[in-house]
């Protein structure tokens, strides 16, 4: 009797993972496919697919709010998805560093052929990361991508703010009473705005400015030149939190180390 070949029929190793690994990266990847809720529960790590389906009944998830007790119940990307009152995710969370180079946009059309930051990010991750704040295309400098609503959320509270540094050049030189009178506080659409520091850049001329602040308000560093009759020649954000520019040439982007987020979550 002949036997047979090892590898008639034989499935390659691992292809079943493999398989369900892609759904998994082609849901994340199209925000609008639909997930089964038991599935996301499990592919956030909270517990295994079995154990998601008895909190579920047991009315332990809400979708968007409301109560969902079904078992196939369907969600997508967009949905907030609470499990025992915290929000999860059925994505690992990522946190990446980006040096925005000049004429790339924050958001953007597509049918305008704009380069996003987005655009950048698709090089180096699938994850369905967005922009902590914005930058306008014309401005360079540090900004934060990352997946985790919470911590995207709480670095973009208008009222607390985030500590960021940014480079200023003018197309004139900037007046010292002028200088003053940003450093007491400057009213810009009603609102009184201060700023940390500002100060000339040393051994420069007093075109470049060295620029403080936490609000997180659109545009604000332009509005307040803008204010006093100055036009930015360029605006570089140089330090976001605690992280800076360090190794990071132009247009490329870095993952956070570990300790890197956990700071930034204490901010």
């Amino acid at each position: 009797m002949q036997k047979k070949s090892s590898n008639s029929k034989q499935k390659p190793k691992g292809n079943k993972k493999n398989l369900k690994q892609a759904k998994v990266d082609q849901q994340i990847k199209d925000p609008n496919a639909g997930m089964r809720l038991n599935k996301y529960i499990a592919n956030s790590g909270v517990c295994s697919r079995r154990d998601a389906d008895i909190y579920i009944k047991s009315g332990n998830v809400t979708v968007n709010g409301e109560v969902v007790t079904e078992m196939g119940h369907k969600v997508k990307l967009q949905d907030e998805v609470k499990f025992d009152g915290r929000r999860i995710n059925p994505e690992p969370k990522v946190y990446y560093l980006l040096n925005k180079p000049k004429g790339v946009y924050c958001t953007g059309s597509y049918k305008n052929n704009n380069t996003t930051v987005l655009d950048m990010a698709a090089r180096v991750t699938k994850a369905a990361v967005k922009p902590v704040g914005t930058l306008e295309s014309s401005a360079l400098g540090l900004i934060l991508l990352t997946n985790d609503g919470t911590l995207a959320k709480k670095l973009s509270n208008l009222k607390s703010g985030i500590h960021q540094l940014y480079d200023v050049e003018l197309k004139k030189p900037l007046d010292y009473v002028h200088l003053n009178q940003i450093k007491d506080g400057i009213i810009i659409e009603g609102h009184k705005v201060y700023v940390d520091d500002i100060s000339y850049v040393e051994n420069k001329s007093k075109h470049n400015i060295g620029l403080e602040l936490k609000s997180q308000r659109p545009k604000i560093v332009q509005k307040i030149f803008k204010k006093l009759g100055y036009e930015i020649l360029k605006l570089d954000r140089v330090m976001y939190g605690n992280l800076t520019k360090r190794d990071l040439p132009r247009g490329r982007m870095r993952e956070l180390k570990k300790q890197e987020v956990i700071n930034l979550g204490m901010l």
